[in-house]
């Protein structure tokens, strides 16, 4: 004889977030971010993650990954070894040759670039900022810088150019509100700078193709 039908097990509800939840999801991720646990790129992502979350479940699983607001620094454990960051870069030099700096690296409240009769690829989306608002000083003698950077990050842009120029370049989308500042101050002699605003779709992509896909939104 057959047994009748068990009810299936109730699942609880979800319980729905709130604009005060969203935002101290996104305050967590942001001072996590100046502590190198998360780039710039990935930043980004999980706080339009954080603003489209309807759900607290969908809040928690962003900072699943992250130590507790009042988790205690390794170093505060006896015998334990001390947290080690990667150097920040404050310098980036080319003469007669080129550089780049790409992928997951640390970089100072303020880096100076300099570039003779060479030149630079500055790629900031997988870059840990220490601060919230950094400062970029180029200064090009005959050579070029290229810098990347999301389009949400709101990019200030300044300088003076003598017989070069700086172009903005890329998606138009306005910043997100709070979001880091980049402040990028160029200084050309018979050089240029160009600053690319990459959209969404280019955050994981080579330079050549995220370029493209930022003429594309431009």
């Amino acid at each position: 004889m057959s047994l009748p039908d068990q009810p299936a097990e109730a699942q609880p509800p979800r319980i729905r977030a709130s604009d005060q939840e969203r935002d101290e999801t996104v305050e967590r991720l942001s001072e996590h971010a100046t502590t190198g646990r998360l780039t710039l790129a990935e930043l980004e992502e999980r706080i339009d993650r954080a603003y489209a979350a309807t759900t607290r479940d969908e809040l928690a699983r962003l900072t699943a990954d992250l130590p507790a607001p009042s988790s205690r620094p390794a170093t505060s454990h006896p015998g334990a070894e001390p947290v080690r960051r990667r150097k920040a870069t404050k310098w980036i030099v080319a003469v007669m040759g080129g550089s780049s700096k790409r992928g997951r690296w640390r970089v100072s409240r303020q880096v100076t670039a300099v570039a003779v009769m060479g030149g630079h690829d500055i790629d900031l989306r997988d870059a840990e900022l220490d601060s919230d608002d950094t400062t970029i000083v180029t200064i090009n003698v005959m050579g070029g810088t290229d810098i990347y950077v999301p389009d949400s990050v709101d990019v200030e842009v300044g300088g003076f150019s003598l017989m070069g120029g700086t172009d903005e370049l890329g998606s138009r989308r306005s910043p997100r509100p709070g979001a880091p500042r980049i402040r990028i101050l160029a200084y050309c002699l018979m050089g240029g700078v160009d600053v690319w605003r990459l959209p969404d779709d280019a955050l994981g992509l080579p330079l050549k193709e995220a370029k493209k896909a930022a003429k594309r939104a431009h």
